[in-house]
C-alpha cells in the first residue's frame, strides 16, 4: 500500500508519510547540492518531515553522512521507516530537534539543510535555525535553505500569493517570508549570504555560509 499524500502540519500520527512535491524537487535540489556540499561529512537536517527527501540524497551522495531531525513524533516515525526500507548505512536514526530550541541535540555537522520549513513554522523558528547553525557548523560551512520567498522588486507569482495565502488561513505565524528579512536574520547570526538559485515551481534555493 503507497503511504497516504501529506503535507506539513497535518499533524497525524501513522507509519510511512508521503509529500507528493517531494518527487517533483529532490532531483532539482540534488543537482544543486552536488555543487554546494562538501565532498566528505555530516549533513544535518533540520526538519526533515517524512524523510522522503534525506534517503534520496543519501543515495545521491553516499560519501556524506546524513542526519535527519524533525520536531514531530509523527515525522520522526515516518523518517524512520523510509530509512530502513532505503537499508542505507548513511543516515543516522533521526533527531527530535525543534529549530526554536535553544539547545540542539545534533551535535558538529560540516553542512546544515532545510527545505520547506521557513514559511511552514513561526518566524521563531527561522531566528532560531540560524542561532542553531551558528552553534554547530564550523567557518564557512554551508547552510541551505530551500523554499518559495517573497522578493523585493520581483514579481510574487500568483501560485505562491495564492499558496501564502492558505498558509496564513491555516496559522497566521505562517506565510512566505521576505527574502530581505531572511537575508538579515542569517547575518545576525553570523552568516554570510553567498548565492540565490531559481528553481522550478517557483522556488529558490539560498545558500549562506558561517563566517
Amino acid at each position: 500500500m503507497s503511504p497516504r499524500p501529506w503535507t506539513p502540519g497535518d499533524g497525524g500520527a501513522g507509519d510511512k508519510r508521503h509529500a507528493p512535491a517531494t518527487l517533483r524537487n529532490r532531483d532539482a535540489i540534488a543537482a544543486v547540492l552536488a555543487e554546494w556540499l562538501l565532498p566528505a561529512g555530516r549533513v544535518l537536517e533540520v526538519a526533515s518531515g517524512s524523510g522522503e527527501h534525506v534517503v534520496h540524497f543519501a543515495a545521491a551522495f553516499p560519501q556524506l553522512q546524513w542526519q535527519p531531525s524533525d520536531p514531530d513524533p509523527g515525522a520522526l516515525v515516518s523518517i524512520a521507516a523510509w530509512s530502513a526500507e532505503a537499508g542505507l548505512a548513511n543516515v543516522a536514526p533521526p533527531l527530535m530537534l525543534d529549530a526554536a530550541a535553544p539547545d540542539w541535540p545534533a551535535g558538529d555537522a560540516d553542512a546544515l539543510l532545510c527545505i520547506n520549513m521557513v514559511h511552514i513554522s513561526p518566524w521563531a523558528a527561522t531566528l532560531g535555525l540560524f542561532a542553531g547553525a551558528a552553534r554547530l557548523l564550523p567557518v564557512a560551512a554551508p547552510l541551505i535553505l530551500y523554499g518559495p520567498y517573497v522578493e523585493p522588486d520581483v514579481p510574487t507569482a500568483p501560485s505562491n500569493a495564492d499558496f501564502d495565502a492558505s498558509l496564513r488561513a491555516r496559522n497566521p505565524e505562517w506565510g512566505l517570508r521576505d527574502l530581505a528579512a531572511v537575508k538579515t536574520a542569517a547575518a545576525d547570526a553570523g552568516f554570510v549570504f553567498t548565492e540565490r538559485r531559481a528553481m522550478p515551481a517557483n522556488n529558490l534555493m539560498l545558500l549562506f555560509r558561517r563566517s
